[in-house]
């Protein structure tokens, strides 16, 4: 675990890494929907929880949490105190690091909401 951290601290927070989260929250629900479509089509009924959907949730959910976990390295990189309006580069890495951080807490539990129908729901009424 300790190696995947260290990992984590060397990483770099982009711009790319900043749209990570949402995109990956962006195509579970894509995912969760064609889904949804295909199974009330084909079988005519909901079909309970599938292993499908289980594992496309807990991949989409294991990403945004690695994002969060690099974001959450690079927020705390040491340097001046908060608010982060100068123009160097520290600065400009720990607004990109914590606005991934909020943006990957969103988009679980985006996620999360995104799935919670499909486990509560039993029939395609």
């Amino acid at each position: 675990m300790r190696r995947w951290l260290r990992r984590a601290r060397d990483l770099r927070v982009t711009l790319w890494t900043l749209i990570v989260p949402p995109t990956t929250w962006a195509a579970h629900f894509l995912f969760s929907y064609l889904w949804a479509a295909i199974s009330c089509a084909k079988l005519g009924a909901w079909a309970r929880f599938p292993t499908a959907f289980a594992i496309g949730t807990v991949a989409a959910l294991l990403v945004i949490v690695i994002a969060g976990l690099i974001a959450w390295h690079q927020a705390r990189t040491p340097g001046a105190p908060a608010p982060h309006d100068e123009g160097t580069e520290v600065d400009r890495l720990r607004f990109l690091a914590y606005s991934t951080l909020l943006l990957s807490g969103l988009s679980f539990i985006a996620v999360v909401f995104t799935a919670a129908p499909v486990i509560i729901l039993s029939d395609c009424r």
